[in-house]
């Protein structure tokens, strides 16, 4: 897939670029696998805006996707390669022998007509889902799971993928985009290849309104503000704020460490990210 850009026949189409649709088989989902979507505009179970600048946008239909891969041994075609609103990712319809269909995250250089497979005997070619302990070394993989059964939570998005690092044992080491290597068992699941649609994070919105085709509000900078409203607001002229970032509440924004303490997390990372 390759960016396509227009000509700049209006000042917002000069930096406007879309992911070109090759390889794009189909125009509308297939409606089984289809639900109805309720917008939350950055709101939580209680009604309250926990995500800000978020409402609006376009509407969606959410895809149903296996994450879990939990149609075992059995062999499946690639029908279609889709278009999903829900996710950066292409997804890709699978048309098993047993009549049953289901959507996957599309790998890159999945073609329709090409076969997959997820067992523990499965080979390691992309699309195929089998336990890390069976991968060979080096193998570049994606939607991973981070314990047996849950499904894949790692590596989902366009362009993104995870590497075999090591084995020891039940556990195995994989090798995140970040540089952090974990501890995985060796019985979850993942997919093989890197997530398609690589070109997704190159694009330029061009143009505000495009960013409200997506759910997203305009954002005011602190500094714009009275004191009343921000602790950045106010000052005579143009300020700076004053004092170091921190959130409408006070929080400090930059390098401020907010995460509680995770053990059952962080005691199977192997090196962290930072150094």
């Amino acid at each position: 897939m390759a960016i396509k850009k227009y000509k700049p026949t209006t000042p917002s189409r000069r930096f406007y670029s879309v992911v070109d649709k090759e390889g794009i088989t189909a125009d509308k989902p297939y409606k089984p696998l289809t639900e109805g979507k309720k917008r939350i505009s950055g709101r939580n179970n209680k009604g309250r805006i926990t995500l800000r600048r978020r409402g609006g946008g376009s509407k969606k239909l959410y895809r149903k996707i296996d994450f879990k891969r939990d149609k075992r041994d059995i062999e499946g075609t690639i029908v279609t390669i889709e278009y999903d609103p829900n996710r950066s990712a292409r997804i890709a319809l699978v048309s098993y022998i047993d009549g049953e269909k289901r959507y996957i995250l599309a790998p890159q250089g999945l073609k329709v007509g090409d076969r997959i497979i997820a067992g523990e005997h499965a080979k390691a070619s992309p699309g195929n889902a089998l336990p890390l302990g069976n991968m060979p070394l080096g193998t570049v993989i994606h939607n991973v799971e981070l314990s047996p059964g849950r499904g894949g939570q790692m590596a989902r998005a366009a362009g993104t993928f995870v590497q075999l690092a090591g084995k020891e044992g039940s556990r195995c080491v994989v090798k995140l985009p970040s540089g952090e290597m974990r501890n995985i068992n060796a019985r979850c699941y993942g997919t093989v290849g890197h997530v398609g649609n690589q070109d997704h994070f190159n694009i330029s919105l061009g143009k505000a309104g495009r960013s409200r085709w997506l759910g997203r509000r305009p954002k005011v900078r602190g500094v714009a503000m009275n004191p009343v409203d921000h602790p950045h607001g106010g000052g005579e002229g143009r300020s700076s704020g004053g004092r170091h970032p921190v959130s409408p509440w006070g929080v400090p924004t930059k390098g401020y460490k907010t995460r509680k303490k995770h053990k059952d997390s962080d005691k199977y990372i192997v090196k962290k990210r930072k150094k």
